[in-house]
C-alpha cells in the first residue's frame, strides 16, 4: 500500500525520505532471498492491552488493511512470534496479524494455530518495487 500514511513520515519537500513501509518490504524481500528460514509478521495497530483476550486474525498481501478494526495487543504479537519459533507451519511465511475487538469472537489461545489457518498462503513479494520511489 504505497499511499499508506506511514510512508509520508519523514518525506522531504523534494520527494526524498519517507517510504518506511516500502523500505521495510524491500528488507523483507532481501531476507527471503537470503535463503535463511524466516517468519515475517506485519502487525496491525499495536495496543498496550493484555494478551489472550481477543480473537486473532491472519491474512496475507495487506488484505487486513481493508478491515475497519486492525488493532492487536503487543502481548499477542509476542505470543505469535514465540509460537513461530517452534511451529513448522510458520517456516518461510509472511503474514499480517490483527484482532477482533475484545468481546467479539473467541479469544485465540493457541497462537500456533494461526499458521495452519493460513492454509499455506504467504505474502507475495513479486510486486515489491526493487527500490522505494524516495531514492529516485
Amino acid at each position: 500500500q504505497p499511499d499508506n500514511f506511514l510512508n509520508s513520515i519523514g518525506k522531504r519537500p523534494d520527494g526524498s525520505g519517507g517510504d518506511i513501509l516500502l523500505w521495510k518490504r524491500k528488507a523483507e524481500r532481501y531476507l527471503i532471498d537470503s535463503g535463511l528460514t524466516y517468519t515475517i509478521v506485519h502487525p496491525g495497530g499495536l495496543v498496550d492491552e493484555e494478551g489472550c483476550k481477543r480473537e486473532l486474525r491472519v491474512d496475507v498481501d495487506d488484505k487486513l488493511l481493508d478491515e475497519t478494526f486492525r488493532q492487536v495487543p503487543r502481548a499477542d504479537v509476542a505470543r505469535v512470534c514465540c509460537a513461530a519459533l517452534t511451529s513448522p507451519e510458520a517456516e518461510n511465511v509472511s503474514l499480517a496479524l490483527a484482532s477482533k475487538p475484545e468481546g467479539e469472537g473467541q479469544p485465540t489461545t493457541a497462537a500456533a494455530s494461526l499458521f495452519a489457518a493460513l492454509g499455506g498462503k504467504s505474502c507475495d513479494y513479486s510486486k515489491v518495487l526493487p527500490d522505494p520511489p524516495s531514492i529516485f
